[in-house]
């Protein structure tokens, strides 16, 4: 049985999630989600960023390093895309070193008037390892609940990002 507060969205229960109607097609809300170099665009943490190692956009095994800001903190993440089940399902990994810290995911799935899009954050088996430093480098003590706040900004964001494409 779900956690109370939990959100089920295409056969996945995630703790800390966002959920948005969309007015657009999958395919639409697709091409902004995976394009992480324009997620500045929309995200009150994530400045945009790079892809590395010859990658030029999202496929599975691509990386991608991004900048991050959060009040006078900054840093930058390299992630790992390991899902890419267009237009469905994207996910992508945070690791450090060998610590899988969290996994970012998007689901988009069809509704009679466009989409419904999920975001959701979880922590990988190493976060709560890590997370003391993390809130050194990040200056976020509760990780979990900063990011559901900032999701939900994202996903506003992106929605009216969607009016422009």
């Amino acid at each position: 049985m779900p956690e109370p507060g939990a959100i089920k969205v295409l056969l996945m229960t995630y703790k800390v999630a966002v959920v948005r109607e969309v007015l657009a097609s999958q395919e639409k809300v697709w091409s902004l989600v995976t394009d992480l170099p324009r997620m500045g665009e929309w995200s009150p943490e994530n400045q945009g960023g790079e892809w590395l190692e010859g990658a030029t956009c999202a496929a599975v095994g691509a990386k991608f390093r991004g900048n991050n800001k959060n009040g006078d903190k900054s840093w930058q993440a390299t992630v790992t895309v390991d899902v890419y089940d267009a237009p469905r399902k994207f996910v992508f990994s945070l690791k450090y070193k060998e610590m899988h810290l969290s996994d970012w995911v998007y689901e988009i799935e069809p509704t009679p008037s466009g989409c419904r899009v999920t975001h959701a954050w979880v922590e990988g088996p190493q976060w709560a390892e890590f997370a003391p430093l993390g809130k050194g480098i990040s200056g976020v003590d509760d990780r979990a609940s900063h990011n559901h706040r900032n999701m939900g900004v994202t996903l506003d964001n992106l929605v009216k990002a969607l009016d422009t494409v």
